[in-house]
């Protein structure tokens, strides 16, 4: 019991506070899920215990917001999720950003983006968020290309689609109709 409290604990203070996780006197395993507690859940009675959300592992990264602020994709477990790996100066990629804004604000709290940039620096990709208006999705700067290569990226304008579970159902470019007849299924 008291291993799940802990576990718990931890899962609610994912990305909120750094160093928080369970007491160093009852370590989680490193093979034992930690669970997280889905926003939704919680959104929609604060009172009722959430059920928790094991994060795949898929899900199992870190980054760096545009802005620096630290990022846990882990929060982002139980949802289906559109990983967008972009590059600002590239002609595909802008032209992908209105669907994108579509897409959050038609299934805000139903689905995940995160736009993950790479190949350009930090200032190109402020102006490309600011520019093509996609500041309501959350972006990562990835200049170096870590999760370019943790996911098998090799170029831009690619999306990962992941399930509810964190499965992975697609890797590759997709024009606006594809994308969105695939956001429908996931989210249904």
């Amino acid at each position: 019991m008291t291993r799940l409290l802990s576990g718990l604990v931890a899962g609610l203070c994912l990305g909120l506070l750094a160093g928080c996780g369970p007491a160093a006197s009852e370590p989680v395993a490193a093979s034992e899920p930690v669970p997280a507690v889905p926003p939704a859940a919680a959104a929609s009675d604060p009172a009722a215990p959430a059920a928790p959300v094991t994060v795949p592992a898929s899900l199992k990264f870190t980054g760096k917001t545009l802005d620096g602020k630290a990022f846990d994709a882990a929060t982002m477990a139980g949802k289906p999720t559109i990983l967008w790996f972009w590059a600002p100066w590239c002609a595909t990629c802008a032209s992908e950003a209105m669907s994108i804004a579509d897409l959050q604000q038609e299934y805000a709290g139903r689905l995940n983006i995160l736009g993950i940039a790479g190949l350009g620096n930090n200032k190109d990709m402020h102006e490309f968020v600011a520019d093509l208006e996609v500041g309501a999705v959350p972006h990562l700067d990835d200049e170096p290309g870590k999760l370019w290569k943790k996911f098998g990226i090799t170029q831009q304008s690619t999306y990962v689609i992941l399930d509810r579970t964190g499965k992975i159902v697609t890797t590759d470019y997709l024009d606006d109709l594809q994308l969105t007849t695939k956001v429908k299924s996931l989210v249904a």
